[in-house]
């Protein structure tokens, strides 16, 4: 039963972006809650930070503005401003959007120049309509957007007689013209890429990549989204065959996203697991603050800088991405890449090689316990992998050596009933990366956790508690002493119930929903949290 709920309120997600700076801790009510949902409420928002924008001369440009009816992209063309120089210190991008009615959450993408700088989703709209906006630092595709481009916006959506929302939305670029100082070229990494290749979907068969052969570093990205409102949207949930559930995969729940490059594996990452507006058969958790990163999807990324040797040659080369444990000829996963590329400017050809490759046996155990008594069904599941490459580029500046090592692992207690009436997960995926090149390292550690029960009692009342977390530590050291470092904490809790098989206005729904966004270190602090009943916000404070 559950399962067959959650298909019916699938879909996808976009929204708010915070647009309160730092300052002194406040502490906010807005007014009373009502005793239930009604048929409006607060406008969708995060409690992430605004981006950080630099005191220069500003210039804004449209790129986009459309109304999403159905499944036809909005084609258009750009042009960079003239007014703030053709080198930028940061460039925003902002979408603003708004639909009312009855509406699923839906996925979009905007490309410019056949470059994917955005991917996001919409919240589920109130029949009185909701606005909201988000924000996104796109700097690091200035080498894109300082010619003339095309571009490319969809947000597929349905509109009918049931699904009436219209999905209204604009974006604009702001450009802030780069800070007049003194000094040398930021080191390669530091400073935006000198070219951005788009590789689009087709890297999911093969696609060929050229780089230029002075390539000092090279990093892939890929927005990999599981959605579609079918069982990969959910592919943390997902069972062996032989065990009596309603999405099923022939090795369980653990996913990994792999990319190739001329057959050989060149990196691998957890995906992040998602949770869309209308995710967990329970809408009214998400309405006013989503989930992590639903508003704005975050490319995975890698190091291929221990390839460039191989790549510099001037011969096209295979890169593949995929995404591991995904049944064949199962739909629901897209994987669009871009590679960015930071080029040697006092040399024509860099050369270089691949000096060590060691991967790891990928590990992926499923236990089974099947039912008994009032024991639900369970399913224990632990997975892993690791892989370690090396290589060194021979610049202008010298030989730089760079090791890239990552590390897997994912663990999750999965419990269910017969009819599904009582669905749960404890989840945790953690993905640990160490970058060392030259007497340097950069090591991140991402831990995603997830922690959720939907049942489906007497009365056909639905109710889901959940909560999810969205946590990365990054530490710079030079030698053996740590320079520099940053944490990011994104913490979400929601718990919310309505009636099932009723009309919209006899659902009688009651829900909270709580984010904390912690963000400290090299990148400033920034503490804010806030808090929902019944759609109205009770709580918006700022520590600092």
């Amino acid at each position: 039963m559950r399962r067959r709920v959650m298909s019916m309120l699938a879909g996808l997600t976009l929204a708010a972006s915070a647009l309160l700076g730092t300052g002194q801790a406040t502490a906010t009510a807005v007014t009373t809650p009502p005793a239930e949902f009604g048929t409006d409420w607060h406008d969708p928002f995060t409690a992430a930070p605004p981006v950080p924008k630099p005191r220069t001369k500003s210039c804004a440009v449209t790129v986009a503005e459309a109304r999403f009816k159905d499944f036809t992209p909005f084609q258009g063309r750009y042009t960079p401003p003239e007014e703030c120089g053709d080198r930028w210190e940061k460039v925003v991008l902002r979408l603003d959007g708004k639909v009312k009615g009855r509406q699923y959450d839906r996925l979009g993408y905007l490309r410019i120049g056949g470059v994917e700088v955005f991917r996001t989703s919409t919240p589920e709209p109130s029949p009185e309509g909701i606005a909201w906006s988000v924000e996104k630092d796109v700097t690091r595709y200035s080498e894109t957007l300082g010619h003339d481009q095309t571009v490319e916006m969809l947000i597929g959506n349905v509109v009918d007689d049931t699904y009436t929302g219209i999905i209204d939305v604009k974006v604009t670029l702001t450009f802030y013209a780069k800070k007049k100082a003194a000094g040398v070229k930021a080191e390669a990494g530091n400073a935006p890429p000198d070219r951005v290749l788009p590789l689009g979907d087709a890297v999911r068969d093969g696609a060929a990549l050229t780089t230029p052969r002075n390539s000092e570093r090279i990093v892939a990205e890929v927005y990999a989204t599981g959605s579609g409102g079918g069982c990969e949207e959910y592919w943390y949930l997902t069972v062996p065959d032989t065990a009596p559930y309603s999405c099923t995969a022939d090795d369980g729940p653990y996913r990994e996203v792999q990319i190739k490059v001329d057959g050989r594996l060149a990196g691998v990452a957890a995906p992040f697991p998602t949770v869309w507006t209308g995710g967990w058969s329970n809408p009214f958790l998400w309405y006013v603050i989503p989930g992590p990163r639903a508003f704005d999807i975050k490319p995975v990324e890698y190091d291929l800088t221990p390839f460039a040797g191989l790549l510099n040659d001037g011969r096209p080369h295979e890169v593949k991405v995929s995404v591991v444990g995904v049944p064949k000829a199962r739909a629901g996963w897209s994987t669009p890449a871009n590679v960015l590329v930071w080029q040697d400017e006092k040399r024509e050809h860099v050369t270089g090689a691949l000096t060590r490759h060691r991967e790891g046996a990928p590990t992926n155990t499923s236990t089974y316990t099947p039912a008994s008594g009032e024991v639900a069904h369970r399913l224990d599941t632990r997975g892993g992998h690791r892989l370690s490459v090396s290589g060194y580029v021979n610049t202008s500046h010298g030989r730089v050596a760079t090791t890239v090592t990552r590390t897997l692992a994912t663990t999750s207690a999965h419990r269910w009933t017969d009819g599904e009436s009582l669905d749960a997960l404890q989840a945790t995926w953690t993905d640990r990366e160490t970058v060392t090149t030259g007497g340097g390292a950069v090591r991140t550690d991402r831990t995603y956790t997830m922690d959720g029960t939907t049942t489906l009692g007497t009365g056909d009342r639905l109710r889901t508690a959940i909560s999810l977390g969205d946590r990365a530590e990054k530490v710079v050291t030079r030698g053996h002493r740590r320079v520099g470092g940053s944490v990011t904490d994104d913490r979400y809790e929601g718990d919310a119930s309505y009636l099932t098989q009723v009309p919209r206005e006899e659902r009688h729904a009651v829900g909270t929903s709580r984010e904390r966004y912690r963000q400290y270190g090299d990148t400033g602090c920034h503490d804010r949290t806030l808090a929902t009943v019944q759609g109205v916000l009770t709580e918006d404070r700022l520590r600092c």
